[in-house]
């Protein structure tokens, strides 16, 4: 069973910055460096939307919305992937999940972030 916990979100006032980071636990192995690795994003009424993905070379993607401001990365060996997150906007407020495209496992509770002044 893998475990997923995201971390580093909070209240942030326009045009700030945070950086999440998500953590794999469990039977994950070596498994976590061949896998893709993504952000979701949640709001209140919507479907959950994917913010940005890595692949197992480091290529990665991103939805339109982002502009530019957000960067994913991953560390295998420590079975984590980051999301630093800049020139964060109202709209940008939502929960912030971590899963693989390749192979989806449950989701964890997610970091909220909050974008306000």
């Amino acid at each position: 069973q893998v475990q997923l916990v995201e971390s580093g979100g909070g209240l942030v006032q326009p045009g700030g910055s945070l950086r999440l980071s998500c953590a794999a636990s469990g039977t994950i192995f070596s498994i976590y460096s061949i896998y893709s690795w993504g952000w979701y994003r949640q709001t209140p009424g919507k479907q959950r939307e994917l913010v940005a993905s890595i692949g197992s070379t480091g290529r990665t993607n991103y939805a339109d919305f982002v502009e530019g401001r957000f960067t994913i990365s991953r560390d295998n060996g420590k079975k984590t992937v980051y999301l630093q997150m800049n020139s964060l906007k109202p709209e940008d407020t939502a929960v912030y999940y971590c899963n693989s495209p390749t192979k989806p496992y449950n989701w964890g509770q997610g970091t909220q972030v909050t974008v306000s002044s």
